[in-house]
């Protein structure tokens, strides 16, 4: 087909051939451009070419929004860039991704840390214990919302005013200033929540979205590490030897089997206090006297089940697995549920989780009742730790039951002590603090097989 140059009038004039499904037209001004025509009447201007000893076709656009002037340049165009070997088409995908990654840039550089924090709190949730996880969710809430106890309304979180900064704002100097506010009202949450904010940056700047975003040395700066408030042991939160006996006299006391027994848990293993109120019977041996501690650190521990917990676990798991009266049960009918055995140790019909949540009402009580000075639930994780000393077990031996980092070079490295190597002196533990209790125990040894095999 002879070439035409092309004008307004003509490539308006252009008709498909009859019987085709399309028509080309090509213009004689301009090299490689020409005018497809289709059998419906549509008109697209096209470059043609040879690249590389092949045949390009290009679309460059309807003759309605392209004037003949506009696609004689573009041709013109593309034209210089065949002759330089570049393809015209590999080029427009190279600035489609450009022009998607500057948008994806400027995207990722408007993100505000509460953008990311929800997404960081569910990439973490499996590792940590739902205390934990909880306790992260209120150091940022933006605060008032009606409170579930009590009147009034809940307060902001330290971290909730980082929330609305971007990333990339988080600089040492605002973080400072941020700390300092925060350290003058309630300083053990604000150090807490600086603790917190720097695992996130560690974290976040390890994921390949989140990289590069924030300021270099954010959190390790001097100007923040001195206004960040010094983490000290509450003075007195420790059970002394004397007082042992007057404590498990008051625990005794207590008259729900599941509080009571999960205290004394907390003493004898030194354990955290979700990680205890979590242990599933699944995560219990009475065979081989252990128990599987969901880990904070490890993720989780292989701990020992001294003769007196476990005669404890025994009496909660003979109430566990005995079916609740029959009012109970017909209560349950009517509801559509079926009665079964909880999955839970310290298991709990009130609470959502399904096991313990708050014993401290009961622990405070006791304590009051019996005399003795106020001792939180860590403050028996504290105890534990410190009544060690005076069986002289090796410092690792409580750490590891504790599920404490290793601290010296050789418990890192050299230091992980079986099983039955930690069972014998956490044996010797427990029978130095029933001594001091005046608790006269002896193991049955016959009962936990029995219970094993049932």
């Amino acid at each position: 087909m002879a070439k035409l140059n092309f004008t307004a009038d003509r490539v308006a004039s252009f008709q498909c051939e009859a019987g085709k499904q399309q028509s080309i037209f090509w213009d004689a001004k301009a090299p490689g451009l020409g005018l497809r025509v289709t059998a419906g009447g549509v008109r697209s201007y096209i470059f043609e070419s040879r690249l590389n000893g092949k045949t390009i076709r290009i679309t460059i656009g309807n003759h309605l929004t392209w004037t003949v002037a506009k696609a004689q340049a573009e041709a013109t165009r593309y034209k210089a860039l065949t002759d330089q070997g570049i393809d015209p088409r590999q080029l427009r995908v190279d600035q489609a991704a450009e022009a998607e990654a500057a948008r994806a840039e400027a995207k990722r550089q408007d993100l505000k840390l509460g953008d990311v924090w929800p997404l960081y709190l569910e990439a973490r949730r499996a590792r940590w214990g739902e205390r934990h996880y909880q306790n992260h969710i209120n150091l940022a809430a933006e605060g008032g919302q009606a409170k579930k106890r009590g009147k009034g309304e809940t307060v902001a979180g330290p971290l909730a005013p980082l929330m609305k900064l971007l990333l990339s704002e988080l600089t040492a100097t605002k973080i400072a200033e941020w700390l300092e506010r925060e350290a003058a009202a309630r300083p053990t949450n604000a150090a807490q929540s600086y603790r917190i904010l720097r695992a996130f940056i560690r974290w976040a700047d390890d994921q390949s979205a989140y990289r590069g975003l924030f300021p270099a040395q954010s959190y390790s700066a001097s100007r923040v590490r001195d206004v960040v408030p010094k983490s000290r042991a509450k003075d007195g939160d420790c059970l002394q030897r004397e007082q042992l006996k007057d404590w498990f006299d008051a625990m005794h006391k207590i008259a729900n089997p599941t509080i009571r027994n999960y205290l004394q848990g907390l003493l004898l293993t030194g354990a955290r206090r979700e990680e205890l109120a979590a242990l599933r019977w699944e995560d219990v041996d009475f065979q081989w006297r252990s128990m599987k501690i969901r880990d904070k650190v490890e993720g989780t521990r292989i701990i020992p089940l001294t003769p007196y917990l476990a005669s404890l676990l025994l009496e909660l798991k003979g109430i566990n697995d005995t079916p609740p009266k029959v009012r109970r049960l017909r209560t349950l009918e009517k509801t559509g549920r079926e009665w079964a055995p909880s999955p839970w140790v310290f298991g709990s019909t009130t609470s959502e989780s399904g096991h313990i949540t708050e014993p401290r009402i009961a622990h405070t009580d006791a304590l009051i009742a019996a005399g003795l000075p106020h001792v939180s639930l860590h403050g028996l994780r504290r105890s534990f730790g410190t009544l060690c000393e005076w069986v002289e077990v090796p410092s690792g031996v409580s750490a590891q039951i504790m599920g404490h980092k290793p601290s010296a070079l050789a418990e890192k490295h050299y230091r992980r002590r079986p099983l039955d190597l930690l069972r014998k002196f956490h044996d010797q533990i427990e029978a130095w603090m029933l001594e001091q209790a005046g608790i006269e125990f002896q193991p049955a040894p016959a009962v936990l097989h029995v219970v094993a095999n049932t």
